[in-house]
């Protein structure tokens, strides 16, 4: 026996006036935090594993400058790259005459938004948090082979990304993304989840995991729920849209409607090809064949 697959998403942007996080449309990247929270009730308990996503819309990650916008030897940790990084990182390579690392306008525009899950009790008071997990979120090669932190005389980040600059947008410098050394760096789950580019403008990326501790009891149970947002990403000048989508998984994988929807719409279209062709094959190819024969 499996469990189905169930999603649900609330879209945190702010658009509508009447939003909890309409205060924050128009932060920017240089702006202090923005904090704002958004009640909602899951209707379904989530029996199974959780997994929390943050989505994105109007975002073109598949531009051809910015997905070349990176230097993989420096993300592998190697300390020439690191200090000399790739032309293809420009305008982002240098700043105050220090090489950026990570360089590159993917690594700049890297998703800082901060979201924390808490659990209402019928009475509406102790809101209980979420525990999330944020480690085992991006694939098994990036973590392991493609992304490295530089080597040296000593394991202390700070010494050994000394000279470089952090990216223009970020609050702080890439050996501060985590105080576990095993995710901090460029071994940080969440910045090698946002590296890996997605292929279409509306888009989602894993940011936490929300593990099931009770075979007995739902990973979430129906009820009343609150998300707490740390708003610093900003996506009104782009006309872009945010959302918070939770999710689990069957047999079958998550419920994503893309294929689907591919499946029958190619699936239509070459059905439509072929009554228009079998009408024309059916009207024009004996008269074609009547031609060819000599009196």
């Amino acid at each position: 026996l499996t469990c189905p697959s169930f999603l649900f998403q609330i879209d945190y942007t702010g658009i509508e006036p009447n939003s909890p996080c309409h205060k924050c449309l128009n932060v920017s990247w240089n702006s202090t935090p923005c904090y704002c929270t958004i009640f909602f009730t899951l209707d379904k308990p989530f029996e199974s594993n959780v997994f929390m996503y943050y989505g994105l819309s109007n975002f073109y990650q598949n531009h051809r400058r910015y997905v070349k916008s990176r230097d993989d030897s420096q993300l592998n940790g190697d300390n020439s790259s690191l200090f000399n990084p790739s032309k293809e990182c420009e305008p982002y390579r240098t700043s105050d005459d220090k090489p950026i690392a990570p360089c590159g306008a993917i690594a700049n525009s890297m998703f800082n938004d901060t979201l924390t899950l808490f659990r209402i009790d019928p009475n509406g008071t102790n809101p209980k948090r979420i525990p999330l997990t944020k480690k085992g979120i991006a694939w098994w090669t990036d973590k392991n082979v493609k992304f490295r932190n530089p080597v040296g005389d000593t394991k202390n980040l700070t010494v050994l990304f000394h000279g470089t600059s952090k990216p223009v947008n970020w609050p702080k410098p890439v050996y501060m993304l985590d105080s576990d050394p095993d995710n901090n760096g460029f071994i940080n789950e969440d910045f090698i989840v946002w590296m890996r580019t997605a292929a279409l403008p509306t888009f989602r990326k894993l940011y936490r995991l929300i593990e099931r501790k009770d075979n007995l009891q739902p990973t979430l149970a129906a009820g009343n729920y609150s998300l707490v947002i740390t708003y610093n990403y900003p996506v009104h000048s782009f006309d872009g849209r945010k959302r918070m989508i939770l999710s689990t998984i069957s047999w079958m994988g998550g419920k994503n409607p893309f294929l689907g929807i591919a499946y029958i719409t190619v699936g239509s279209i070459c059905f439509f090809l072929g009554v228009v062709l079998l009408f024309i094959h059916h009207k024009y190819g004996n008269r074609n064949n009547s031609a060819d024969i000599p009196n």
